[in-house]
């Protein structure tokens, strides 16, 4: 019906919905036009068949359920992500599991359902992707932890940076009893962070021992900081690597008649929505989340396209001030 409506051949459709250069612009109009004038829709698996790719891609999320849904972070690398492919003819599988029992995530990427994998909350005791990235485009979000991924495309934010600049602003602030919430240590996140903060303590003559290990929820960044006033009830300042976590921790110290930021200054780190939330306005280290997934998508498009992208892509960090420090 399109290329009877446009006057042209059928292959020609074919060529204009494809995105061939061999068309010319008065032929794409025309083509174009008759599309909107009959309200065509391509047939997508034809056209997968035709061009062997399935225009879909994948994105894993190796996490319970119940953190993905809860934690802002993971809202915004998908909006970022989502600028992207709206912008292109692929359409988005989500994978969210903690675990892989039976390999089910390995044989449904390798199993031709989708063209590219995003791979973002990368645990280094989780599952490899070593095999899966062989053979299909594979991104992730956060440089990945150990040596099975071999040399992988990823897109990261500075967070030893992140971490220095929160354990700076302590520092300017005249604390010297500082405690940190780090995030999981086996992912490069939870351990960059942690670095950045031992960095800045070190260097500046103190200690950097009063660290507890949370998991980017809010309660484990209350247990953690019951852990840490047990352990020091002399702290005066805490570094969680997430608001969330901060938000958790914030809630241990008002139960327990310690106020913020008169008696313990509380710094996080996302600025996301958790920041601004609570009884007290956070002091955070913004991320990029949005242009992360942004960057991503952008990066596993290129791979597509058969392209070779700058790898690493490496984003900036700041510090908001709010109340909390």
């Amino acid at each position: 019906m399109v290329a009877a409506e446009a006057g042209v051949s059928r292959s020609t459709v074919s060529r204009v919905v494809n995105k061939s250069p061999s068309v010319s612009p008065d032929v794409v109009d025309s083509v174009s036009a008759a599309i909107r004038k009959l309200n065509y829709v391509p047939n997508r698996a034809a056209r997968s068949l035709a061009i062997r790719q399935t225009m879909a891609v994948a994105l894993v999320v190796p996490e319970e359920t119940s953190r993905f849904f809860g934690d802002p972070y993971f809202a915004a690398v998908i909006e970022g992500i989502m600028s992207r492919l709206d912008e292109s003819d692929y359409v988005l599988n989500l994978l969210v599991a903690s675990s892989d029992p039976g390999h089910k995530t390995t044989r449904y990427l390798l199993g031709g359902n989708v063209d590219g994998a995003l791979v973002v909350s990368h645990h280094r005791t989780g599952q490899s992707f070593g095999e899966v990235s062989s053979l299909i485009p594979v991104v992730f979000g956060g440089r990945p932890v150990g040596s099975n991924e071999g040399e992988p495309y990823y897109v990261d934010v500075d967070n030893v940076a992140g971490g220095r600049v929160a354990a700076d602003r302590l520092l300017r602030q005249g604390h010297r009893r500082i405690a940190t919430i780090t995030g999981p240590l086996d992912m490069p996140g939870g351990i960059d962070r942690l670095r950045g903060w031992q960095d800045a303590l070190r260097e500046a003559g103190l200690s950097a021992e009063l660290a507890a290990t949370g998991d980017f929820t809010p309660g484990g960044g209350a247990r953690a900081m019951a852990e840490l006033l047990d352990r020091d009830p002399h702290i005066d300042a805490v570094f969680a690597a997430s608001d969330l976590m901060a938000v958790g921790a914030i809630a241990t110290l008002r139960q327990r008649g310690i106020s913020v930021p008169g008696d313990i200054a509380v710094i996080g780190y996302d600025d996301s929505p958790a920041a601004v939330s609570g009884p007290v306005q956070l002091t955070t280290v913004s991320q990029p989340s949005v242009e992360m997934g942004a960057r991503m998508a952008d990066m596993l498009l290129q791979l597509l396209r058969g392209e070779q992208p700058h790898v690493p892509h490496i984003l900036q960090t700041r510090l908001v001030v709010r109340d909390s420090a």
